[in-house]
Formats: structure tokens, C-alpha cells, sequence
């Protein structure tokens, strides 16, 4: 059994907010301030940026009440962001900073660039010689972390796309004059979310196609698809990843935008608009392009209860990992059968494993011609949206976390 580590903590959030990340923050802290081996709790303000800033705030100090509404409350509570670790300067002013407030275990709650980060700042503590226990707590709608069978946040994601495309296809088919409607969904590589969407057929409408990153984009098939679809019915429902890619690895919608993100990722977006005006020159039918962006990952209202239970899961399991000895692991699910039915189990994998590497979906998941996912991928997903939160509501609308942020030190 590993020797007890007496010291404080800190945890930080980075990378896109998801709909239960907070709850993930809430397994860490109340795991955290529950612990004898950890003598404080500390937030860092927008994650590895508050540390090197020296901002961090006193958990310690927060109302337990408040700190429990994190389970219900989306986007990230202590603030994200998409910096990467740029040299050994930075990984300096992390020690410093590690050895001022006596930090001996640090979480940090994100994806695969986020994976990257803890593993930069584990390989050089280890190599200074300052024990610190660094654990990965994996979060992103995206569901394409390596070495997890699925990721916090996507469950939720998945549950509100399904939802709304069920919802926008029963708007879509009220007049008599038809429409073409294109949905946009995020994913930059991979296409989790976009195929989630075929779920809303459990509510018997179900889109007439479903287009991936991991299939290379065809235009003139595209549109004929649609042109053929529209004229037998009247009425035609796509849902397009916002990262489908030409044969030559062109994003379709790369040319509507040139920035990029903190971590030089292509900000994407535009796609649906894109298309939709494809399909109208080629058609002259009403086309309607919509863009979910922000909505899928911070839609907490229709936050899936599974997904809330094993965020949370995933943060404490970290805490009780690095409490007994573990350390430089990120927090993965494993899918098992009890009863014949669905649970979620924890394995921890080396960070190593987990950064700056991408889980698409299988191929086999895809149909033949491309354009829509296999029953294999329905049945994957739907365990994870089961389940309904239950949300504190004042005054109509939901009551989220309002935490005080004291500042550490002030």
C-alpha cells in the first residue's frame, strides 16, 4: 500500500463546457474536502491559466448547498480555457506555484488536449522530484477519448440532439408545400454526435440521412440524395457533422472561416448553411440550415441522469485513486452487464494512452453507402441517455450553483 501524501489540491476545468462537467467537479471537490490526506481544496481559475496565474480559489469556503447545486449546473463553474503548455517555463511556474500552497495532488477535468497537459505536468514533477499524485478526470461531448468506453458529457449531448431533431422534424413537416432541412452538429473528427441523432427514430421520425467525418464528403452524391429524397416525399431531414471533409480532406466548411481555437484546432461552423444553399440552387425547394452549436453542450435541462451520475463518478473515482498511491492515470469507463443490464465500471489508463489521440466511430457502425449509422451504434448509445435530472427549480426556471470564489490568500 502506498505511503499517505499529506497536502492540498487543486482541481481545474478546461476545454468545451459540457452539460454535467460541473458534476464531475463536484465528485472531485466533495471527495476532495471528505479526505484527511488533503489539507485544502483549491480551484484554479480557467485551469492551467489560473495556476500559472497564481489565481486560485478557496473551496474550503464555499457553502456545501451551493457546492451540491454543481451536480445540475452546466458549463464550467470555475471557469476553462484552451491553453496549452508551451515550455519548461510554464511547467516551472506550475512547481512554483504547486510549492507555495503545498499542492500534492492535482485534477484536472477535460479532453485529449487536456490529457496532454496533466501528462506534461506529471512526466516533469516526477522529474524535479516533487511528489505530487496528477490525475486526468475525462470530459467532452466530442466522445472521442481514447482508452474510455465513453465519455462524461456525451450521453447528454446525445440525449438533447435526438431530442431536437425529433422536435425539429415534426416542425419541418407542418405545410403542404415541403422543405429541406440540414442539421448541423458539432464534431470536428469524429461523429458521435451527429450519429446520436438517429435516435430520434425511436420517436418514429427518425432523418433520411446522417453524414460523418469518418466518411469522405461527396458532394453531387449529397445532393442528389436529398433532390431524390425531397421529390419522392415532399419533405427531407439531414444531420451533417460540422467536420464532414472532402476526399482530399477539405473541410466543407473551411472555407467559411479561417480562426482557430487555443489549441490550433480549425473553428468550424457554417456547414449546415453551406449545404443548405447547395441544395436550394439545385433544388428551389425551402431549405432551412440550423446550427445546434453551443445549445448541445450546455442544454442541463435535458441533461441525461446517467450521465450525471457517472460524471460525478468519474471525478471522485480519481480523488480515491490518487488518495491511495495512483497517480498520472485519467479516470476511464468501462462498459459491463449486471443483470442483464447496462452498468458503467472504472479502470484508470495512463495518461500516455489518452492525449492527443482521437476514437472515431467504428466503420462497421456506418452503413455501406455512408449515410447513416448501423444498429450497433443505437444500441451503444442508448443506455446512455436513460434517465431524467432532477434539477432544483425556482421561480419556473432551474436554480444553479452561485459559488463565492474566494480568491486563496486574500
Amino acid at each position: 500500500m502506498a505511503e499517505k501524501l499529506i497536502g492540498a489540491c487543486i482541481f481545474g476545468q478546461s476545454g468545451g463546457p459540457t452539460s454535467v462537467i460541473n458534476a464531475s467537479a463536484y465528485g472531485v471537490i466533495r471527495t476532495a474536502l471528505d479526505a484527511p490526506e488533503i489539507t485544502k481544496v483549491y480551484g484554479a481559475a480557467h485551469g492551467v491559466v489560473g495556476v500559472l496565474s497564481n489565481i486560485l480559489y478557496d473551496l474550503d469556503k464555499e457553502d456545501a448547498g451551493e457546492l451540491e447545486l454543481l451536480m445540475n449546473t452546466p458549463s464550467s463553474e470555475l471557469g476553462s480555457c484552451r491553453y496549452k503548455i508551451k515550455d519548461e517555463n510554464d511547467l516551472r511556474r506550475i512547481h512554483e506555484v504547486f510549492k507555495k500552497y503545498d499542492v500534492r495532488y492535482f485534477f484536472y477535468n477535460g479532453g485529449n488536449d487536456s490529457m496532454d497537459t496533466c501528462q506534461k505536468v506529471s512526466d516533469y514533477l516526477e522529474r524535479v522530484g516533487y511528489e505530487c499524485r496528477v490525475m486526468g478526470v475525462p470530459k467532452t461531448i466530442d466522445n472521442d477519448l481514447v482508452g474510455t468506453d465513453h465519455c462524461p458529457g456525451f450521453g447528454s449531448a446525445a440525449k438533447y440532439i435526438a431530442t431536437t431533431v425529433a422536435e425539429v422534424s415534426k416542425d419541418a413537416r407542418v405545410y403542404d408545400t415541403g422543405t429541406i432541412t440540414v442539421i448541423e452538429i458539432m464534431g470536428r473528427h469524429a461523429g458521435w454526435l451527429t450519429g446520436a441523432s438517429a435516435l430520434a427514430g425511436l420517436a418514429g421520425i427518425p432523418p433520411d440521412f446522417i453524414y460523418l467525418p469518418e466518411i469522405p464528403f461527396d458532394m453531387e452524391k449529397f445532393l442528389d440524395n436529398a433532390e431524390k429524397t425531397y421529390r419522392a416525399n415532399r419533405n427531407c431531414l439531414i444531420t451533417v457533422s460540422e467536420g464532414v471533409r472532402y476526399a482530399d480532406g477539405v473541410f466543407v466548411a473551411e472555407a467559411a472561416t479561417s480562426g482557430t481555437d487555443g489549441f490550433g484546432h480549425a473553428q468550424l461552423g457554417g456547414t449546415a448553411a453551406r449545404l443548405a444553399h447547395a441544395i436550394g440552387q439545385r433544388t428551389g425547394a425551402k431549405v432551412r440550415g440550423i446550427e445546434l452549436s453551443l445549445l448541445q453542450r450546455c442544454a442541463a435541462h435535458l441533461a441525461s441522469q446517467t450521465d450525471i451520475e457517472e460524471a460525478y463518478l468519474a471525478g471522485k473515482s480519481a480523488v480515491e485513486y490518487a488518495v491511495s498511491g495512483g497517480s498520472g492515470r485519467m479516470v476511464a469507463f468501462e462498459r459491463e452487464e449486471k443483470n442483464g443490464a447496462y452498468h458503467c465500471g472504472i479502470r484508470f489508463q495512463p495518461l500516455s494512452m489518452c492525449a492527443n489521440t482521437e476514437k472515431k466511430v467504428p466503420r462497421e457502425w456506418i452503413n455501406e453507402a455512408g449515410t447513416y449509422v448501423t444498429q450497433e451504434f443505437i444500441d451503444y448509445v442508448l443506455p446512455l441517455i436513460q434517465g431524467e435530472n432532477t434539477m432544483k427549480i425556482e421561480n419556473g426556471i432551474p436554480r444553479f450553483a452561485k459559488l463565492k470564489k474566494i480568491k486563496a490568500g486574500v
